[in-house]
């Protein structure tokens, strides 16, 4: 057996809601829409991943989800831009990554990422 594909569902009753934290700021496009659940995402292969965390690393909450971008200072311009609340950051951390924490709109603590080269 070989995993394929994980989802992260955030449950909400505003499934509009995050048309422009998702698709408008970072980008992902709609891959279905069935009125009751709205998924964005992209083609782009990516690597599959869950993370067990007893905190978010530098003495931080733990994030609900985790979106590494290539470039984390335009991520933080738009969400800033768009007035979403910045919790942590932009800051680069020890382990190699420069991120921030934002919130989404159903209240979800995001951490936006990007691996230093």
């Amino acid at each position: 057996m070989k995993v394929k594909r994980i989802v992260a569902n955030i449950h909400t009753k505003g499934i509009a809601e995050g048309e422009r934290f998702y698709h408008d700021v970072l980008g992902l496009e709609v891959l279905m829409d069935h009125g009751w659940i709205r998924t964005y995402g992209s083609e782009e292969q990516m690597s599959i991943q869950i993370s067990c965390a007893s905190q978010g690393g530098s003495d931080t909450a733990t994030p609900d989800l985790s979106i590494e971008v290539d470039d984390v200072d335009v991520a933080f311009e738009r969400m800033k831009n768009a007035g979403f609340s910045i919790e942590y950051g932009p800051a680069d951390e020890p382990w190699g990554v420069r991120r921030f924490y934002v919130r989404d709109p159903f209240g979800k603590l995001v951490n936006i990422l990007a691996h230093k080269h």
